[in-house]
């Protein structure tokens, strides 16, 4: 049953793609946003300022979009509002970090739990840089500690989950900014249509639906994700303050050229994907990150290293298949190998923690617990000599 009311989305995390792309998009689409958000001063921000600007730039010129009709509440103290403006949302979406999704999934499932079965169900998309984001914030929602097993059985008449990709380069904003976002004209979001077969897809201008989505997550993961961190943690080694510095550089940026090589011949090879085509998004995806409207500090784009360097990251996931196939990947690993030379990075928890594996525990330790490889994997070998000459080189230091 469709309800009359205006269409309403829940959406958690304030930042800048929250406010800058996906709440852009769900406000152009007609849709209030609600903003569910633990930052006190952002959320009081948000419900003082009425209206916010988004900044596009591009090669082309600047545009402006001004964003209006939104609240938002804090999730950390004010629960109850929560769950009952999901209850009667039509799509609650996200964009987070996959780290914490686990976190959103019992207030989420509050407000699942308390809608009527008689709405059509919630479109529910997780909005992050991560493969099956989606399915994993289903799967802590559907958990039992934070669901009732009973309601699992009619529980596709609460909600839709559908994994997506998105692509879209926010920089760091000007301290000034506010609320204002900037960001580069480019996007793409791409949601699988699949778990609508019994509704309509949700009214959201922009997004593209597909049926199989893992090419496009993985083209977008392998293609601008790689391309960008290998010019990030390269320029970070060479001291470069910015991502468009590094690639200016032209050994960076052929390092650069060279593991977006080796992951369209795993894309192409995959999912069938033209080479012609993928050489064309290659080279639009290096344009994309030089772009000196984005300039962007190399610390920023390379923080969180041991999530990059985790199993089904940007390096790791692509260089493991192309192993497993007999195919080259040593440009991945010679990125792989400047990630873990990003160690004590100030402003970036990660880097800390990752300089202390490093520090404290042996090569194979490292390799399974940072990367999730396994000694019967082919790059296992490959990945443990890095580690040791990593290691090797902060002794010497």
């Amino acid at each position: 049953m469709e309800r009359n009311t205006p269409k309403k989305a829940v959406h958690f995390g304030a930042g800048n793609i929250g406010r800058g792309f996906v709440a852009c998009f769900l406000h152009e689409s007609g849709y209030e946003v609600i903003f569910a958000e633990v930052n006190d001063a952002t959320v009081n921000k948000l419900n003082t300022h009425k209206s916010y600007k988004v900044i596009e730039v591009g090669a082309e010129g600047t545009t402006e979009k001004t964003i209006t009709n939104y609240r938002a509440i804090n999730s950390r103290t004010n629960e109850a509002a929560l769950v009952e403006e999901i209850a009667t949302a039509d799509v609650v979406t996200c964009s987070v970090g996959p780290n914490i999704l686990k976190f959103l999934a019992p207030v989420i499932a509050k407000g699942l739990a308390a809608r009527s079965t008689d709405l059509t169900p919630a479109a529910v998309i997780a909005c992050e840089n991560a493969i099956g984001a989606t399915d994993t914030l289903a799967e802590y929602i559907k958990s039992p500690e934070n669901t009732n097993p009973a309601l699992l059985e009619d529980y596709e008449k609460r909600a839709s989950f559908a994994n997506s990709a998105i692509d879209r380069i926010v920089p760091a904003q000007d301290p000034d900014a506010g609320l204002d976002v900037k960001l580069e004209k480019f996007y793409e979001w791409v949601v699988e249509k699949t778990p609508f077969k019994e509704w309509a897809v949700p009214d959201i201008k922009g997004i593209k639906w597909v049926d199989n989505l893992l090419p496009f997550i993985e083209r977008k993961l392998y293609t601008v994700n790689t391309g960008h961190a290998t010019a990030a943690y390269y320029g970070y080694t060479r001291r470069k303050s910015t991502v468009y510095d590094a690639l200016q550089d032209k050994d960076i940026r052929e390092e650069v050229k060279n593991a977006l090589r080796e992951t369209a011949d795993l894309i192409t090879e995959k999912h069938g994907i033209d080479e012609e085509e993928q050489k064309q998004y290659v080279d639009k995806i290096v344009r994309r990150i030089s772009n000196p409207h984005l300039e962007d500090a190399v610390e920023r784009v390379g923080r969180a290293p041991l999530r990059k360097l985790s199993r089904k990251e940007r390096f790791i996931g692509p260089a493991a298949e192309l192993a497993e196939n007999g195919k080259d990947c040593s440009a991945l690993l010679d990125a792989a190998e400047m990630a873990f030379r990003f160690q004590n990075v100030e402003g970036d928890e990660e880097s800390f923690e990752l300089a202390k594996i490093m520090e404290e525990k042996k090569p194979d330790e490292v390799v399974q617990e940072v990367c999730g490889l396994q000694p019967s994997e082919k790059l296992y070998p490959q990945v443990i000599d890095i580690v040791k000459r990593v290691q090797a080189d902060s002794h010497e230091e």
